[in-house]
């Protein structure tokens, strides 16, 4: 009778035993929570492509005012530091997204808010990068075939010195021509980059932003009889 019982607390013991730290260990470590899943490099999605538009724009921006002390009489498509400081607004709606907990498939409709926006605020920031790009193509262009010469305190320059009709472009308060003809030059190749980049980042971001609300959609294959309603997600 001993050795039964015995049996009998070993079959317990061994069949219904309750489960372990290992066991539940690994059930943690085969289902990952949503949050995790969406982290990749330690970081969720958007910190990085935001901490980018945010440092091109402060450098757009820094680069437009280094450009107006050139010559107050630039204009502002010249100097585009409106563009470095929608780009630094671009990049609010990164940072929060990034702050944002992540659930799937938009359970909240904060979430949804902010990640609408911020793909709409990218897609008008490539556009602004590609007008600022064009802006400075052509003053670069338009630069790079000026004669100038120093009138008083202003350096006035032509296109062409032997068509007396020829566009007459007068920079105040430069002490200097070679100010016109070099360094705002360089600073027109500088916008180009800086806004080339930016713009490549911000068709990153609405790129990504699309692609994760709709990489998954039904091909409206059904897999097995009409009750059941099966599809297949692609």
């Amino acid at each position: 009778m001993g050795e039964g019982k015995k049996g009998s607390r070993g079959a317990e013991t061994s069949g219904g035993a309750p489960p372990t730290q290992e066991n539940k260990g690994g059930k943690a470590e085969g289902g990952l929570q949503p949050e995790d899943a969406h982290k990749c490099c330690g970081c969720r999605f958007p910190l990085v492509v935001a901490l980018l538009q945010l440092l091109l724009g402060v450098g757009i921006t820094a680069v437009a005012f280094l450009m107006v002390t050139i010559s107050p009489s630039l204009l502002a498509r010249e100097t585009p530091h409106w563009a470095g400081i929608i780009f630094c607004l671009v990049s609010v709606p990164g940072f929060l997204l990034y702050c944002i907990t992540y659930l799937p498939d938009e359970r909240t409709s904060i979430q949804f808010v902010v990640k609408l926006l911020y793909f709409l605020l990218c897609t008008v920031g490539l556009v602004i990068a590609v007008l600022v790009m064009a802006f400075s193509c052509h003053h670069f262009a338009q630069t790079n075939g000026f004669n100038c010469q120093q009138v008083g305190k202003d350096c006035v320059c032509k296109l062409d010195p032997h068509d007396p009709v020829a566009r007459t472009f007068t920079y105040e308060e430069v002490s200097d021509c070679g100010d016109v003809t070099f360094t705002l030059k360089l600073y027109f190749q500088v916008q180009i980059a800086l806004n080339l980049a930016q713009g490549l980042v911000c068709g990153l971001g609405a790129f990504i932003m699309w692609k994760h609300r709709y990489q998954v959609f039904f091909a409206g294959l059904q897999l097995r009889s009409p009750s059941t309603q099966h599809w297949q997600k692609v």
